[in-house]
């Protein structure tokens, strides 16, 4: 039993086996289609999420499991009449997963230390594992590799998305470059750490808070409005990430990658996001096969 919470605690070789076990499920689906039978997933969401949840649901589904949904906005553990701690112990008794989406990822650590089943981290306010590895399997299979390349992020670099892509590709060898506005800096502890793991991989990590256009294979935004933001403070958000949208001229002829969902017209334009170069659905499809990973993975 494995839990998997953040790419901080893989290694740089457990990364890629998630990446090549998910390219080679996808590509072998029958053989992965009683891997989980008479297992069952819980699923704890704290937040709104589509390719997330359904693509774990189907995940199961399709390996012969299966997986429960529970909105925790009801639950006695949100209503504070139960702790975390007796929360977990309980669903490992009933469950043979757990998946929780929350906002907070000291909860999360708490439910995988009282849990004697796996806890994945279906996203967290500082990490969101799981789109990494589908974003590695979505750059593997289109230039056949990883170490080497180079993606370029702009917009947000205080997010979940933006903390993991940067431990993902520090660990096996790609080089990232972060640009943000200063007031939207990641995290010190992801800075730090991301460094020290790319000069381990021969690869570098670069933040800069004036976007430019770079010689890139990937570019890659998120949306400048996160599910727990105050919708007042989007007027304040575009005049700040205004000068990071992705355009054409910004993308050259790099791939465009966008975690979704997105608000077009905002972050990015639909040129971009209907182009050629555009391959963010390409992305949400191997959701569904990095979960399968993920999932097999926990059970080792």
């Amino acid at each position: 039993m494995r839990h998997f919470l953040t790419l901080r605690d893989l290694s740089g070789k457990e990364i890629l086996n998630l990446v090549n076990k998910g390219l080679r499920i996808k590509k072998f689906q029958r053989l992965y289609s009683n891997r989980l039978k008479n297992k069952t997933m819980l699923m704890f969401f704290e937040k709104p999420s589509l390719r997330t949840r359904v693509s774990f649901e189907v995940a199961m589904n399709q390996m012969s499991g299966s997986a429960l949904y529970y909105d925790l906005m009801g639950s006695p553990l949100t209503k504070g009449k139960e702790t975390i701690e007796d929360t977990a112990k309980v669903i490992s008794r009933y469950c043979d997963f757990l998946t929780a989406r929350v906002y907070e990822h000291d909860e999360l650590k708490k439910l995988a230390s009282n849990s004697t089943i796996p806890v994945i981290n279906a996203l967290s306010n500082s990490d969101h594992p799981c789109q990494a590895i589908g974003d590695l399997m979505t750059i593997k299979e289109k230039f056949g590799k990883l170490k080497g390349l180079t993606l370029a992020y702009y917009g947000d670099g205080d997010g979940n998305v933006t903390h993991s892509l940067m431990h993902a590709c520090s660990k096996v060898g790609i080089n990232i470059y972060i640009f943000c506005p200063k007031q939207f800096m990641p995290k010190e502890s992801f800075i730090k750490e991301s460094i020290r793991f790319a000069k381990e991989n021969n690869s570098k990590v670069v933040i800069e808070n004036k976007p430019r256009k770079i010689k890139t294979d990937i570019v890659y935004t998120d949306t400048w409005m996160s599910y727990h933001i105050n919708p007042r403070e989007k007027n304040k958000r575009v005049k700040i990430f205004k000068s990071y949208q992705i355009n054409k001229n910004l993308l050259g002829d790099a791939l465009f990658m966008h975690c979704l969902p997105a608000q077009r017209g905002y972050e990015v334009t639909n040129e971009v996001m209907d182009g050629k170069q555009s391959i963010i659905f390409d992305q949400a499809h191997n959701r569904l096969f990095s979960a399968k990973s993920i999932i097999l993975w926990c059970l080792r």
